[in-house]
């Protein structure tokens, strides 16, 4: 997200207008929704009979975003950013029929930057922020125009493409049919004071002085308002809003051999009570500080493959990263795509005590609030529970308004930033296990498979930054995973040795067969997951997880030496820290 520099007066003003406004907006009344509502209606009548293909629907997507973020590096403010107020646009525009129209893949050889360059691809345009009718919808009029004109270029290169290609593997529809929905949500309340959080973050980064070997260690708050609207051909109307806070502090350091480091901790919450105390930030922060210094000398690991405890938020992104993805509704039918899971519904991918659902309807896992909470996806389809693994067996896929054979409705997981287009995607992702011992167990069958397969030692990721995973066909159907921190423990009762410079690889059905045991813990990854549709809050669960082989490889790193001087708070030798000479006198 592009953020401009701006005076303080200006951010604060913008800060405490963002709850402000969604007071004085009241729900059941929306000029904005009634333009949009309007000229939706004479659009659709119009144009849907005024091109060589027929529009069959339409749908506007408006999100008016506020945002202010504020950071603090060892006590002083280095940073004061505010994305503004801005209303993006987006028009969905489909012409033919649902059975194939302009939003068909044209299907090319191989890789084709032409792809990340198709005219098809959405451009959101910006909107009045201010609330009148006329100047709203010329708006919506300008974009739609290009959209239909746009759409039809498209539709002739759709049908050209399927003319000249083989059959497809897949052959269902473009476009799903879904009932209309009609909400108005209520405004979000709370509220923020300004110069509070400014004098928080400063007085939690001033803990970083007292280290010596810190780079960088900021501590950074943010607050985000996303009001959303949506009105479709279809009948749907939505008008809902979001509250986006952000408590978050980053060390960097290096290590001598010119390794660079980092280590990352915060709280992500949708109100401001679930955000941390003072007293719980200053802790995080010194436990990021001595984490990182201890790291700075640890040993670099070195490829390995062996039996490994992935603690619970680390599971949880594996899950994410090598699960998730692929069953995504979309890819099981892009021909451009591996398809990992396309042909196992029914079939085991893992072991029978794992279930995986994702349910964008829970708003907490315990005490803890998910990130990847919902009421409606930006297509108009209430948010669903969807049961992904039951007892091992592929039963589902993540849908959105994208059909693909068996499955040919959404489950309400159609999402994206604002700007771009849906696309299937994970909400808050959970998973079971009916096989679980206390974690001290756990470890014990870690040691005890580390000796049946007589290995040196095994590893305990205690967690994971996130990471990536390559699903399409052209590239090796892998995953690399970014830890944190990793843990070598030794079967002889050495004590734990923290590691450094480790990446996880692997393959996603090999890694999803080696899971042996489950923990009676759990924890949350909440954070956000990019894709081809922009940026979205998710979250991730599991309990921690005993698997019988990971693999490992070294990170790259830099070749920098260290800086040659000691920071000036920490530098012995500074001359501005002697004392003043005495002036002699004859």
């Amino acid at each position: 997200m592009k953020r401009r520099h701006v005076g303080t007066a200006m951010a604060v003003a913008v800060l405490a207008g963002i709850l402000a406004a969604a007071r004085q907006d009241p729900p059941q009344e929306s000029p904005l929704l009634q333009a949009m509502e309007v000229e939706l209606e004479r659009s659709f009548s119009k144009l849907k009979d005024a091109g060589e293909a027929p529009l069959y629907f339409l749908a506007y997507r408006v999100y008016d975003v506020e945002s202010v973020q504020v950071r603090a590096t060892y006590g002083a403010i280095d940073d004061r950013r505010r994305g503004g107020r801005s209303r993006s646009l987006s028009v969905e525009l489909r012409v033919g029929s649902p059975k194939l129209d302009n939003t068909h893949k044209i299907r090319k050889e191989g890789f084709d930057l032409s792809d990340f360059l198709d005219a098809n691809m959405p451009s959101p345009s910006f909107m009045p922020i201010e609330d009148d009718p006329d100047a709203i919808r010329a708006a919506l009029w300008a974009e739609t125009d290009r959209a239909f004109k746009s759409a039809q270029k498209q539709f002739t290169k759709v049908k050209a493409n399927k003319a000249i290609k083989v059959e497809e593997e897949d052959p269902s529809d473009d476009f799903s049919r879904e009932a209309p929905q009609r909400f108005i949500g209520p405004p979000v309340e709370g509220s923020v004071d300004r110069a509070t959080w400014e004098s928080r973050i400063q007085r939690i980064s001033a803990v970083y002085r007292e280290f010596p070997h810190l780079l960088g260690a900021s501590v950074e708050f943010s607050a985000e308002r996303t009001r959303r609207y949506l009105a479709t051909s279809e009948g749907t109307r939505i008008r809902d809003e979001r509250m986006q806070y952000r408590l978050f502090t980053l060390v960097e350091t290096v290590a001598e051999d010119g390794m660079r480091l980092w280590l990352y901790d915060g709280v992500e919450a949708s109100t401001l009570d679930a955000l941390p105390d003072d007293a719980r930030m200053e802790e995080m922060a010194r436990k990021m500080a001595k984490a990182i210094t201890e790291l700075r000398s640890a040993p670099v690991a070195e490829p390995y493959a062996g039996p490994a405890i992935l603690k619970s938020r680390a599971a949880g992104v594996l899950f994410h990263e090598i699960f998730g993805h692929r069953v995504e509704g979309h890819r099981q039918k892009d021909e451009d795509e591996g398809r990992t899971f396309a042909k196992k519904i029914g079939q085991p991918v893992m072991p029978e005590f794992i279930t995986v659902v994702d349910d964008p309807t829970r708003e907490k896992l315990g005490e803890t609030p998910l990130n990847g909470a919902y009421r409606f996806d930006d297509e108009g389809v209430a948010a669903q529970r969807v049961v992904l693994v039951e007892k091992g067996v592929l039963k589902n896929f993540l849908m959105g308004r994208s059909p693909v054979q068996g499955f040919p409705r959404s489950n309400g997981h159609g999402r994206c930033l604002p700007g771009e287009s849906p696309v299937a995607r994970q909400g808050n992702l959970v998973v079971e296990s009916e096989k679980r011992v206390p974690y001290a167990k756990l470890r014990e069958m870690l040691l005890d498979e580390v000796k049946r397969q007589e290995k040196p030692y095994g590893l305990i990721f205690d967690d994971i930054a996130g990471g990536f995973t390559m699903t399409q066909s052209f590239m090796p159907q892998a995953f690399k995973l970014l830890p944190l921190r990793v843990w070598r423990v030794y079967p002889d009762g050495r004590p734990d040795e923290i590691l450094r410079g480790v990446d996880i690889v692997g393959t996603p059905l090999a890694s999803l067969e080696r899971i042996l045991c489950a923990a009676d813990d759990v924890d949350v990854f909440n954070g956000t997951c990019g894709a081809e549709s922009g940026w979205v809050p998710v979250s991730a669960s599991s309990p921690s997880l005993l698997v019988q082989t990971i693999e490992v490889e070294r990170q790259k790193k830099s070749q920098d030496r260290p800086p040659m001087l000691p920071a000036p708070r920490h530098d012995p030798e500074d001359p501005s820290k002697a004392p003043p000479r005495k002036e002699e006198r004859p």
